[in-house]
């Protein structure tokens, strides 16, 4: 299987402190570079870097899907169902809100998957998702 290359994303932030806490105590994200106004997260091997910006980011909107408002954008990782779930139960003792909660998708189908949003405190959100089979 060919390796895939690794992505670079900068997302906007209003607060560092803020998003040092979510990326890197509750999501558990190592650092990489950092300065006072931007860090690097390593997202297994993709580089995330939180970037302050005032007032932080302004969503686009929403996306119906399943019933649901989604807020776009939004970025994510394809997990296994126990990382799925132990990741949602991580964000839950952390005191994240899940914009949309955790779900089955797709149930019997070969798309199974499960499927959740959250927005942290500084305001970035994110999705994750399960494929399953």
């Amino acid at each position: 299987m060919p390796v895939r290359p690794a992505f670079h994303l900068a997302i906007p932030v209003d607060d560092l402190d803020v998003a040092r806490q979510f990326y890197g105590d509750v999501l558990g994200l190592s650092v990489g570079r950092s300065t006072g106004h931007w860090i690097d997260w390593n997202l297994h091997g993709h580089q995330v870097v939180t970037h302050v910006v005032p007032g932080g980011p302004v969503p686009a909107g929403n996306s119906e899907v399943d019933g649901h408002a989604v807020p776009v954008p939004h970025f994510g990782l394809l997990l296994s169902t126990e990382d799925f779930h132990a990741l949602a139960e991580r964000l839950r003792a952390a005191g994240t809100a899940f914009v949309i909660e955790p779900y089955l998708r797709f149930s019997g189908e070969p798309a199974e998957q499960w499927m959740g949003l959250i927005r942290f405190d500084g305001h970035q959100r994110s999705g994750a998702s399960v494929p399953e089979g």
